[in-house]
């Protein structure tokens, strides 16, 4: 099935399932951005619907979810969160949502009865809803940017510190195996180059702004994730090369001291 082929099944079935509650189904991420790498990425969507899911739309959009990542060919499926119109007008931060589906719960949603995330808020939701309002591709319903305001950019912001903040911390003292250094590497590019230059990016645009004007010593380390990010070996298997520890621990700390810090200084030395 082909990735077009598949979003239109994906978005029948959603239309099917919630029938007048579904306003828009919108494609972000990295397959709207034109990044897509079937073996690291996913399919990210974002749903939004005007009344609260029932437990029975639960109950059947998690069988949905877990029939089309069945029937996906990339490595990671597909990721997507449900949200109510009410908190984009005015856009709520943390951001409440109904239901999420990502390859994180889907054995979770597999194996147990009556399993749901969602019913949480989620700071990580604001940097989506950015990206689907700013880059985003619409599937079903109007355009974020017919329907709503655009979001202030301090909520994108603290939505993007919020991730890398916590990811730099859990790398450093105990990382988990799910956070690569190509993941906190690129991130970390994408959030100063928001900051620096005011871009919506995606984790490749970042690390190649990185690349251009973040300090000589750290230009190897950025330009091996991105191959990794970007590229596959010839046996069809990414490269998981292994970083310089020394360099890429510095690589975080300084980073993190431009984030907190713009106006110290330069990026070059």
């Amino acid at each position: 099935m082909n990735t077009q082929t598949f979003l239109n099944k994906l978005v029948t079935l959603f239309e099917e399932e919630l029938t007048g509650n579904l306003l828009g189904v919108y494609l972000h991420g990295s397959l709207a951005m034109g990044c897509f790498n079937p073996l690291k990425s996913d399919i990210d969507l974002l749903i939004v619907v005007k009344e609260p899911l029932t437990s029975v739309n639960n109950s059947r959009i998690a069988k949905i979810a877990l029939a089309l990542h069945d029937e996906m060919s990339n490595e990671r499926g597909i990721e997507f969160t449900i949200i109510l119109e009410t908190y984009l007008q005015p856009f709520v931060y943390p951001t409440p949502f109904e239901f999420h589906y990502s390859d994180y719960h889907r054995e979770n949603y597999r194996t147990i009865d009556n399993y749901l995330c969602g019913g949480l808020e989620d700071k990580d939701l604001a940097s989506q809803i950015v990206v689907a309002y700013e880059r985003g591709i619409t599937l079903y319903g109007k355009p974020l940017g017919e329907l709503y305001e655009p979001i202030d950019s301090q909520y994108y912001l603290a939505s993007i510190l919020h991730d890398v903040e916590g990811c730099a911390e859990e790398i450093m003292d105990n990382p988990p195996a799910y956070l690569t250094p190509m993941y906190l590497t690129l991130n970390l590019c994408r959030v100063l180059y928001f900051i620096k230059e005011g871009k919506i990016s995606s984790k490749r645009e970042g690390g190649e702004w990185g690349v251009q004007y973040l300090p000589q010593k750290f230009q190897q380390l950025i330009i091996q994730c991105l191959n990794e990010y970007t590229e596959e070996t010839d046996n069809g298997e990414t490269d998981n090369s292994h970083v310089d520890s020394q360099i890429f621990l510095a690589f975080i700390k300084y980073m993190m001291q431009e984030i907190k810090h713009p106006n110290k200084g330069g990026l070059t030395e």
